[in-house]
């Protein structure tokens, strides 16, 4: 029986780690994928575990074990040398100890098995297949997003809100962002489940609630890291508030998919435009109060964008290009 182990760091997992372990499986009768986490990373070693396990799901011969580790002891398993290599063989020794296969895709994997004594393969060395590596992705996210399996992309996403009360230019504002930024985007769901402002039941604020999370979770798989969403789940919980005078309970799944990088909060000082199926101006203004309360008590905070529809574009465009250049280098 052929049992092998691949290891690394997975910070983060991509479609490279993902070849090399599905390459492992045709080579071995049983395959442990050891994801090794030091001390000082700031992603856990579950959650990296999780991308590995939700990727392979549907196989069966496989499992993922991390390995905790304090750096100040062993050194970085990434480095190339004879005495790394030593040092790191015998803990794989100790983990297992009847695995008769390495396969990696580094040069210190030849190294590592010599000193295990046990046979090592290479999988793409020279990353012709997959030009990538996990620093390059950390380092470059938007560019190489592609590189991400399902699994990951979550947790990379970049998500945008656009926030504020009627007719204040939302959709309009998150349409012309999307296509400024060949992004991917979501329409507010409740302006398809509630097509009249004026005539709704509390249970259709759930349906919004659930439909509007579905379809952020859909958008954040797409070909973007960065997601423009039209309003979030507590427009939602606002609406119930000053319609019905009832809190809005949502589950922790609901929250953490609207929970965003960036909050654009859009001022009501743009001209109203009632096309019959609105509040009125008077009641609008007062669900502006109710937001703001809301997204307060749930300590959102946003940048305020007022003035004419150009320099609601020009202030979202300023505040978004800051975040991914932030995001681009951290």
């Amino acid at each position: 029986m052929v049992k092998a182990f691949v290891f690394g760091k997975f910070l983060p997992f991509h479609k490279g780690h993902e070849a090399m372990i599905s390459f492992a499986l045709t080579n071995c009768d049983f395959l442990s994928v050891l994801v090794c986490c030091d001390n000082e990373e700031n992603i856990p070693g579950a959650l990296r575990k999780n991308w590995i396990e939700a990727t392979f799901a549907c196989q069966e011969n496989i499992e993922v074990k991390t390995f905790y580790y304090d750096n100040r002891i062993l050194p970085n398993t990434s480095q190339t040398s004879l005495n790394v290599s030593q040092i790191w063989s015998a803990e794989f020794k100790k983990l297992y100890p009847d695995y008769n296969l390495l396969i990696t895709s580094e040069p210190y994997g030849e190294l590592v098995a010599g000193f295990m004594k046990i046979r090592h393969i290479a999988f793409d060395p020279d990353k012709s297949r997959f030009p990538v590596s996990a620093s390059v992705i950390r380092n470059n996210l938007f560019s190489n997003w592609h590189y991400l399996p399902a699994a990951v992309k979550p947790y990379f996403a970049v998500k945008v809100v656009i926030l504020g009360t009627e007719s204040t230019g939302k959709t309009t504002l998150t349409k012309q962002l999307a296509a400024y930024y060949n992004s991917s985007f979501v329409l507010e769901a409740g302006r398809d489940l509630i097509p009249d402002s004026t005539d709704f039941t509390f249970n259709d604020l759930i349906l919004v609630a659930n439909e509007h999370a579905e379809r952020i979770d859909r958008a954040i798989l797409g070909d973007s890291a960065l997601v423009i969403i039209d309003t979030n789940i507590h427009i939602t919980q606002s609406y119930a508030k000053f319609v019905f005078n009832r809190e809005l309970e949502v589950n922790d799944h609901i929250y953490s998919t609207n929970k965003a990088d960036l909050y654009l909060y859009l001022n009501n000082d743009a001209p109203y435009y009632q096309d019959g199926t609105r509040l009125n101006k008077t009641d609008r203004d007062l669900l502006d109060q109710s937001h703001r309360g809301v997204l307060a008590d749930h300590q959102i905070n946003f940048v305020e964008i007022s003035g004419s529809w150009q320099n609601r574009f020009e202030q979202a465009i300023s505040e978004i290009s800051k975040l991914i250049a932030n995001k681009s280098t951290r």
